[in-house]
């Protein structure tokens, strides 16, 4: 079966929801096309296709229901989005300037005395018609590719509100209806507010993705290549894996790489949201986009394009903000029945006032134009999409990657946090810090612990391993070496089998422990060590004492958790000792100690069994199947790939007070949709039936069509504006950095 590609398709025009209802039936009737996702808000289809060669089928598909197909991803692509964008918004404003200006004009005409002798409809008419066909092109142009797919969407509506004023204009000047019908003035505006209210919606639009934007502007589009001592300055796609470069201060750094020579501060803010410059050294890695602040440094490079870290996490951020989350279904669903249900208010409204009320033809014409223009699902379907889009804008700002718009919506009723241990509280840079020789001397045991651990991945072991290094003891030659996950591992040292790793591990393989060696490590163990045995032919030989102190801010994250109302938990597979010592140190009091990686995750499984949101954080590969389990599984900074893929929130920043922020900000973002839904459902619950003429019997009140369009247009720029605020949230929890 051949495979499918996600492809990410940026299309102008789209308005409403069911604008994006109608692209996605034009593009699911493509043939090779294997589901279809838009996104009105961001502008942007994905699509499941089975070649890229389907693009162009697509794109005529899109252009056939009436949309502008803006590209893809692709450099030339998004020149041509941003250069259509800006002629949109100039048109936009040509036309609502020239609809409000003329509107008014003719408005004036009908109260000037001097001209009350003229044939004031028909001069009227021939000023009125050029203009309003002018201004309202793109809505009845819209109205009509969505009748020809047979959908109704607002421009349906808004063509029948304005298509109705002027109508009734033309049918009073030629005489068909009553003189009194002049609407001239009215159609015009009404154009004109509806275009004002896109003009306002498209630049808001524009704001939300100003995060892609800042990111993408982070790479440079040159680079300064050394080859065989010379220094050319060469296009960025031509930069290879391998290749050196030559970053010079005031730079940004062009591709991910290792640091061959120089040292200078780099300014990592703009991905990890740490405003304190990170020194980089020989050795050290740099990540692209990053600006070289005050030294020349050679970087070598080793992840270029679409490799990046920059690359993924714009890809990252742009999932995220496609996505759609579950509070959204229910607009769609009001959505879906709201344009019938409005189109019946407004016959029935009409019939009520003329046919039963006995009210004027006019007065029951002018409901029904109010109706039709004063009715607007687009701030319902606005609701949730600008506000996920602006959050994990955000999110990616502070150094917080939301993965999907869906974990923003569970993060924001956490109500109980699990962290790992070690490189989670603690720094993750464990040291020997003590060393018990019990059969051999320090150096002996040393060469035996560095032997069995060389080979491990493991924290602790590079921490023995490193400690070997520094005091110039070289390891053991060893054979036969085996993993033990979560306990330690085995070796042939000299026919005999060596044993590194816990206590227990230890134990259960049947080496002798006696009581004082018992005594040294809980010593050690009280004092919040971890503890490394070492077993040589069933006889304990030696301990490693091992200290990884907890962050600096780790009291601060516990202690913002639980003022949010938040139940703080520490498991590990540490010793209950050690884990305890570290809980007491950061303020936690609930510990689950001793547990191997399937244990976290059962542990995890048993409280959400028990009806707790549980979110868990973590950063090493013995915590991926913890944070798959979880609610929500947050990866800590600076963690294994695989904890990175399988946490649905991941900290860019290596500090723990990005865990409250984290979700803090999805707190925010959730209590935003909640507000801009809020706020669409009052608009139209309170405003309709005022349109309808609710207040005409008791005050003899008449909302005039004009103020009705004034009213959609700013309905739907007051959610855009309100999500937009977003953009300056703080969490608390950075509030409490020096420098945050």
């Amino acid at each position: 079966m051949e495979e499918k590609k996600t492809i990410d398709l940026h299309i102008g025009g789209m308005s409403c929801v069911m604008c994006s209802r109608t692209v996605e039936s034009a593009l699911s009737g493509v043939e090779g096309v294997d589901g279809v996702s838009v996104n009105h808000s961001t502008g942007i289809a994905r699509v499941n296709a089975a070649d890229y060669a389907q693009i162009r089928l697509m794109e005529k598909a899109i252009k056939e229901a009436g949309y502008e197909f803006l590209g893809t991803d692709a450099d030339d692509d998004r020149k041509r989005e941003e250069e259509w964008r800006e002629r949109d918004l100039a048109s936009k404003r040509r036309r609502f300037v020239l609809g409000l200006a003329s509107g008014f004009v003719l408005m004036g005409m009908m109260y000037a005395p001097a001209l009350r002798q003229l044939p004031l409809s028909w001069i009227q008419l021939i000023l009125a018609t050029p203009l309003f066909l002018y201004v309202s092109a793109p809505i009845f142009s819209a109205a009509w590719h969505a009748l020809r797919a047979r959908n109704l969407t607002m421009d349906v509506m808004y063509s029948m509100g304005i298509g109705a004023a002027y109508g009734a204009s033309l049918l009073g000047t030629l005489g068909v209806l009553p003189h009194d019908f002049m609407f001239y003035e009215t159609a015009l505006m009404l154009a004109g507010f509806l275009m004002l209210g896109r003009y306002l919606e498209g630049r808001a639009r524009g704001r939300t993705s100003d995060t892609i934007k800042k990111l993408m502007a982070l790479n440079p589009d040159t680079a300064i290549l050394v080859r065989d001592g010379i220094e050319t300055e060469v296009p960025l796609e031509s930069v290879a894996p391998g290749d050196t470069l030559l970053v010079r201060p005031g730079e940004r750094i062009p591709v991910d790489g290792e640091v061959l020579s120089g040292e200078s501060s780099v300014d990592e803010s703009m991905l990890t949201g740490e405003s304190i410059p990170a020194l980089r050294m020989p050795g050290d890695t740099v990540t692209g986009g990053t600006l070289n602040l005050n030294s020349v440094l050679r970087v070598r490079a080793v992840r270029t394009g679409s490799e990046t870290v920059v690359a993924g996490i714009i890809r990252m951020v742009k999932e995220a903000q496609g996505s759609r989350m579950p509070v959204q279904r229910i607009a769609d669903r009001v959505v879906g029945w709201f344009i019938p249900a409005i189109l019946s208010i407004a016959v029935l409204s009409f019939a009520g006032w003329y046919f039963m009320a006995g009210e004027s033809l006019l007065f029951a014409f002018t409901t029904l134009v109010s109706i039709l223009v004063i009715a607007c699902p687009c701030a319902l379907g606005l609701a949730t999409p600008t506000a996920v889009t602006v959050g994990i804008g955000r999110g990616a700002e502070l150094g917080i990657l939301i993965r999907e718009g869906e974990a923003l919506e569970t993060a924001a009723r956490v109500n109980r946090v699990l962290l790992d241990k070690t490189g989670t509280i603690t720094q993750g840079r464990p040291a020997v810090s003590d060393l018990h020789s019990f059969e051999y001397d320090e150096t002996q045991l040393l060469e035996i612990l560095a032997g069995v651990e060389k080979d491990s991945i493991h924290p602790l072991a590079s921490a023995i391993v490193a400690e070997a290094k520094r005091r110039g003891v070289a390891p053991r030659a060893v054979t036969s070496f085996d993993t033990h996950a979560g306990r330690g591992v085995s070796a042939e040292l000299d026919g005999l089998r060596a044993l590194v790793g816990s206590v227990h591990f230890l134990a259960e393989n049947g080496t002798r422990i006696g009581e004082t060696e018992k005594a040294a490590m809980q010593a050690l163990e009280d004092a919040g060590r971890t503890i490394v045995a070492c077993a040589l032919g069933g006889r304990l030989i030696g301990a490693v004492g091992i200290s990884d102190s907890p962050r600096e801010d780790a009291p601060a994250a516990v202690e913002e958790l639980g003022r949010m109302g938040i139940r703080v938990g520490m498991i590990t597979g540490d010793n209950p000792r050690t884990a305890a010592a570290v809980a007491r140190e950061v303020g936690i009091d609930e510990v689950v100690a001793g547990v191997l990686p399937e244990g976290k995750a059962a542990e995890v499984n048993r409280l959400r069994a028990e009806g707790r949101i549980v979110a868990f954080v973590g950063d090493g590969i013995n915590d991926a199947p913890a944070l798959a389990a979880a609610d929500v599984g947050i990866a800590a900074g600076g963690g294994t790939d695989i904890a990175v893929e399988s946490g649905r929130i991941v900290l860019m920043q290596e500090r723990l007070l990005g865990v409250p922020a984290a979700l803090e900000l999805s707190r925010a973002v959730m209590r935003r949709i909640r507000q801009n839904i809020f706020w669409a459902f009052a608009y139209n619950i309170l405003l309709v039936p005022v349109a309808a003429g609710l207040l005409h019997p008791l005050w003899g009140i008449t909302f005039k069509p004009e103020l009705a369009g004034l009213a959609m247009a700013a309905s739907s720029v007051t959610v855009v504006s309100f999500s937009l605020l977003l953009k300056r949230f703080v969490p608390t929890a950075f509030r409490r950095l020096k420098n945050p």
